[in-house]
């Protein structure tokens, strides 16, 4: 029980975050310095800007996909395991799922410009990076000691 709590709690807690750090950004906030940018930015694709082809068919399909792997990962028992890194991971996908329902693409904001032009992206993407990192860590050092 105690790892449904932290899962939901941390879900739900990314969500928030992360609109209402777009919502400063749908509302016009803009700052700017040599390497980094914080700018509105609409991507209608994925990483990248990739799949932007698919339009309005893209948020359908991730629907399936994050219902999917939230099934995989219920059924095989990871939310206990890995409880606050899914709740990260999940909270973060449903929030910009979220955007794109709302707004048509993900709101992203932070952009990387000093030596090299980076992908623009968000706190969702970010949490979802640091989730996956995290999950990746944990298997692995479980892995050794057994």
């Amino acid at each position: 029980m105690k790892n449904y709590v932290i899962f939901f709690l941390v879900a739900f807690g990314t969500i928030i975050i992360d609109q209402n750090i777009k919502s400063l950004f749908v509302h016009g906030y803009f700052w700017d310095s040599n390497c980094l940018s914080l700018e509105f930015h609409l991507n209608r694709g994925v990483a990248f800007s990739m799949f932007e082809f698919l339009g309005e068919y893209l948020k359908w399909i991730q629907i399936v996909l994050i219902s999917g792997i939230f099934a995989f990962v219920i059924y095989d028992g990871y939310l206990k395991q890995f409880s606050f890194a899914i709740g990260l991971l999940l909270g973060s996908a449903v929030s910009n799922l979220y955007d794109r329902f709302l707004h048509g693409g993900v709101i992203d904001y932070i952009a990387w410009h000093c030596g090299f032009n980076f992908a623009v992206f968000n706190y969702a993407d970010v949490m979802i990076n640091i989730s996956v990192i995290y999950i990746l860590l944990i298997s692995y050092f479980n892995s050794k000691d057994s």
